[in-house]
């Protein structure tokens, strides 16, 4: 009876999200990227939770890079004039529906932005299809709109930048206005929802537009397991997008909060809380990556030292066996099992916890192409085009 039992456990397995990658690795930037990552969120529907129903997701969601090519075309339409690449940011808004709750957090997000001596460019209102979605989704939909912000000129493009642009958010978010901001950046850019995984490209015109052009795509379809689904948990978040769970997220969290006197900002003085305790785990995960890129450490170190590999009794090169053991005594272990996808804009990387029990297999193209997946299969791929698996 066991054995039935076990067997039954594993042909009806649906407990963990959906993530995958593509990166043209060369840096160029065109619309295949974008089209085959949404096509490999659409193969992930048995990753993906909905509701009884069967018209409502758990979330699923993409992160881009800004694509100058695009934006650049759909601004002119708002008499917005974007000039050199990396010279602006884009704000990704989901506002409240109500219209005086709207107008005031419009108002209050165009006064910090002018606070900072930054030039505010503009609103669009982001299209979409909402004809598409189920009942509980369009009824919980917030309202969506974009907005541009220019680089001061006294201010270097890159970090510098995106330090200016996360002060901003911050500084907004304390406010709490019912928004939620899913990106704003110079560099990326998250479009997600309460979607079922083929909807994300329906609902989204501009994810259909072949001007959108990327070299990375971020996506993740969730399965919720210890969180309601809403249209801000969807992934990916800012940074990351995460298959599986972070179990030590209440001492990791309540860790971070602790640190607050140590943890001196030569950028910051009024940024806290760090995390938001509120939000999921994978969101206050993605809150404590982003505050030390921020604060200069670079991604791929600080997803190290948060989500080390198994390194005390191994056999690994001793200057990484080093590296772990002097950030052990700075930094508690993110505990998943969790395979995490994680971008700047400029970098994508991934990572397994050090419990190695969510699946990430990648492939290697001959024209530099990488494809990664929670599964093999979600692309159709000539075996002879494989250069590295």
């Amino acid at each position: 009876m066991e054995d039935r039992n076990l067997k039954m456990q594993l042909l009806n397995e649906h407990d963990a999200c959906g993530i995958g990658a593509v990166v043209n690795i060369d840096g160029r930037k065109d619309y295949t990227v974008v089209d085959r990552a949404l096509q490999i969120v659409e193969k992930l529907e048995h990753r993906a939770g909905k509701d009884a129903s069967g018209k409502v997701g758990d979330g699923v969601g993409i992160l881009l890079q800004i694509s100058h090519h695009f934006f650049k075309k759909v601004a002119a339409l708002q008499n917005i004039n974007l000039n050199d690449e990396n010279n602006y940011g884009i704000g990704m808004f989901f506002f409240p529906q109500d219209e005086v709750k709207r107008n005031i957090a419009l108002k209050i997000f165009e006064d910090i932005v002018k606070n900072k001596e930054v030039k505010f460019l503009g609103w669009r209102n982001v299209p979409y299809h909402d004809e598409i979605l189920g009942q509980k989704a369009k009824e919980c939909m917030p309202y969506i709109m974009q907005c541009f912000v220019e680089r001061p000129k006294q201010i270097e493009k890159d970090i510098e930048f995106e330090r200016l642009l996360y002060k901003i958010r911050r500084e907004f978010e304390q406010l709490n206005l019912e928004t939620y901001i899913c990106s704003l950046s110079a560099k990326t850019i998250v479009y997600k929802g309460m979607f079922l995984v083929e909807q994300l490209r329906l609902f989204y015109g501009d994810l259909q537009d072949h001007d959108y052009h990327s070299a990375i795509a971020l996506v993740h379809s969730r399965f919720s397991t210890n969180t309601t689904p809403s249209w801000q948990r969807a992934h990916p978040n800012r940074m990351i997008a995460h298959n599986g769970e972070i179990n030590t997220i209440h001492g990791n969290s309540h860790r971070m909060l602790a640190r607050k006197d140590i943890l001196k900002s030569q950028f910051y003085d009024d940024q806290y809380p760090i995390v938001n305790i509120q939000g999921s785990d994978s969101a206050i995960l993605d809150n404590a990556l982003e505050y030390l890129y921020i604060n200069g450490i670079p991604l791929e170190k600080a997803m190290m030292l948060m989500i080390p590999e198994p390194w005390k009794n191994v056999e690994i090169a001793q200057d990484k066996k080093d590296f772990y053991h002097y950030y052990a005594t700075m930094m508690e272990p993110w505990d998943g099992p969790a395979a995490i996808l994680f971008s700047d804009g400029n970098k994508m990387g991934a990572i397994l916890d050090r419990n190695g029990l969510r699946p990430a297999r990648y492939y290697i193209l001959d024209d530099q192409t990488l494809i990664l997946s929670s599964e093999v299969g979600v692309l159709d791929i000539p075996e002879e085009k494989i250069i590295r698996k």
